[in-house]
C-alpha cells in the first residue's frame, strides 16, 4: 500500500470491494481507524471520493506505467454517457478522456446531433492506459469495472453509447464484434437501474475506416430516438 494512502482512501476502496494489502505493523490500525474507533465503510460514494479512489488505485499493473489516471469528464448529470475502451497516449498525458484526433472525431459526432461535449459524460472501461494501446486484460477490466459502475450510478444517464468493441463487449458481457451488436437497443444492468445501451464504432476506428461513418451516424440517430422515446 502506498505510504500516502490513509484511512479515508482505504475506506473508499473497501466500499468498492477492492482488497488493499496492508503491512502487518499497520493492519490493526487500519481495522479500527486512526482514532482507535471501529472504522465504518462509506455507505455512498460521491464524485470527490470516487475520483480519489481512482487516482490512488494500484489494483493492477497498469499503475506502474501510467502517467496519471483518466477519471472521465463532462456533465455529472448528463442524459448521455459515452463509454470507450481505455486512455491512449494523449489521454494519459492530459488526464482527460477522448482527446487528440479521436476526441476531435467524437466532438464532431456529438455536434452533428446538436450536443456539446460538455453536455455528456465521457469515461472509459479502464482508467489507466495499457502499454502501447494494447487491448485491456481480464484482470485490468475487473479492477476498473466497479469504478465505472459507480460513475453510471452517479450520473444516472438516460442512455449509454458504447464506443468500440472492447467497451461494448465488457458492458454487455458479449463476445460479438461491433457489427453484430450495433443497430439495436441493449441494456446495462447498474446497481440501481438498467440503462439502454447503443453500440457504435470507436472514433479511432472511424479515422482508420471512414467508410463506417454512415453506420456510426445511424447508431447515433438510433440513440437519439431512444432518448426521445423516453421523453428526454
Amino acid at each position: 500500500m502506498p505510504e500516502f494512502m490513509g484511512v479515508e482512501q482505504r475506506r473508499i476502496l473497501h466500499a468498492l470491494d477492492i482488497d488493499v494489502w496492508l503491512p502487518r505493523d499497520i493492519a490493526a490500525d487500519a481495522a479500527t481507524g486512526v482514532d482507535g474507533s471501529e472504522e465504518s465503510l462509506a455507505a455512498d460514494m460521491d464524485w470527490s471520493a470516487l475520483e480519489s479512489a481512482v487516482s490512488a488505485c494500484t489494483q493492477c499493473s497498469l499503475h506502474q506505467t501510467r502517467k496519471q489516471t483518466v477519471f472521465g469528464g463532462g456533465d455529472p448529470a448528463a442524459q448521455w454517457m459515452i463509454i470507450g475502451e481505455a486512455p491512449g497516449a494523449d489521454e494519459d498525458r492530459q488526464g482527460q478522456p477522448f482527446v487528440g484526433k479521436a476526441g476531435q472525431m467524437l466532438n464532431e459526432m456529438l455536434r452533428a446531433l446538436g450536443l456539446d461535449r460538455e453536455r455528456v459524460f465521457i469515461a472509459n472501461i479502464l482508467k489507466c492506459r495499457p502499454p502501447n494501446n494494447r487491448d485491456p486484460q481480464v484482470d485490468e477490466v475487473a479492477s476498473c469495472m466497479d469504478f465505472l459502475r459507480c460513475q453510471v450510478a452517479l450520473v444516472k444517464p438516460q442512455l449509454i453509447v458504447a464506443a468500440g468493441r472492447i467497451a461494448a463487449q465488457h458492458l454487455l458481457n458479449e463476445d460479438k464484434p461491433v457489427g453484430q451488436l450495433r443497430g439495436r437497443v441493449h441494456s446495462f444492468a447498474g446497481p440501481e437501474q438498467s440503462t439502454p445501451v447503443i453500440v457504435t464504432y470507436h472514433p479511432a476506428c472511424l479515422l482508420r475506416s471512414p467508410g463506417q461513418k454512415r453506420k456510426a451516424w445511424e447508431d447515433l440517430c438510433l440513440a437519439r430516438s431512444v432518448c426521445e422515446a423516453s421523453g428526454t
